[in-house]
């Protein structure tokens, strides 16, 4: 992480170095060409100090005012790449937002429906009795439960994976090109690393757990409809007795529906 920053900021300073440099070079290239069409008729050492001030007070002034506004811009870039960081990241875990994951797995999912290539599954996330936690041991120790949570499912990821935060206790992840088989094991990676997770509170272990429901993603769909399909799988696993797993796949779920209508 800290040598990608440092080679990103090596990036833009060269950027504004460039930049600098190039429009200095411009002014000057411009300044000559003004001043030799306008002396070159004049005697040669009239002409001579025209191009020497031509070349000396473009470098001067514009050097300085080039690297001012480049510097400047470069400011305006990272305060503009902060916002934009800030407005789609969950301020305590660091996932990404209910607004910023939904968007994400919608263009995910319009772009596989335009290309016809294997879409994925969408796994919802909630973590059992969070709310004793709160009442029992306060907020804090509940904000402390939720990163561990959010750490716990990250590393339990593979590397294209997108994690969310959609709000209280609930989280979501899209797994790109997940097919049903692929999907139940990130989850139960997930739900193995949220039980190993080291949490104490006045020196007393608690253990963590999490259900999930997950929807696999056969042909295409919107987000709306992945959601619900696997928010279904979710309170099933609840009512199941909770710390579990349970999966469908879209497909599956078409089949249904069709069965459904030709018995009525």
């Amino acid at each position: 992480m800290l040598g990608a920053r440092a080679d990103m900021s090596m990036r833009n300073w060269g950027k504004l170095a460039q930049w600098t440099v190039f429009g200095t070079l411009g002014c000057v290239t411009i300044c000559i060409s003004i001043n030799y069409v306008m002396f070159r008729s004049d005697p040669a050492v009239i002409l001579s100090k025209a191009l020497i001030s031509s070349t000396l007070l473009p470098i001067m002034l514009a050097g300085s005012l080039f690297f001012f506004l480049s510097l400047k811009l470069r400011e305006l870039a990272i305060a503009n790449h902060r916002l934009a960081y800030l407005a789609a990241t969950d301020s305590l875990t660091g996932c990404l937002n209910r607004r910023a994951f939904t968007k994400s797995v919608e263009n995910c999912l319009n772009f596989h429906s335009v290309t016809h290539n294997p879409i994925g599954a969408l796994l919802v996330i909630d973590a059992d009795h969070f709310k004793a936690i709160n009442d029992r041991f306060g907020h804090h120790r509940g904000d402390e439960a939720l990163t561990l949570l959010a750490k716990a499912i990250t590393g339990s990821l593979r590397k294209n994976d997108e994690l969310g935060r959609l709000g209280g206790e609930e989280f979501a992840v899209f797994l790109q090109h997940a097919n049903m088989a692929e999907a139940s094991l990130v989850a139960e990676r997930i739900r193995k690393a949220v039980n190993d997770i080291d949490f104490k509170v006045n020196g007393e272990q608690y253990k963590l757990s999490v259900s999930i429901g997950g929807a696999a993603c056969a042909h295409s769909a919107t987000f709306a409809n992945l959601f619900r399909l696997a928010d279904e799988q979710l309170y099933i696993a609840k009512n199941g007795g909770r710390n579990r797993i349970e999966m469908i796949c879209n497909s599956s779920q078409a089949a249904l529906t069709a069965a459904s209508a030709s018995l009525h």
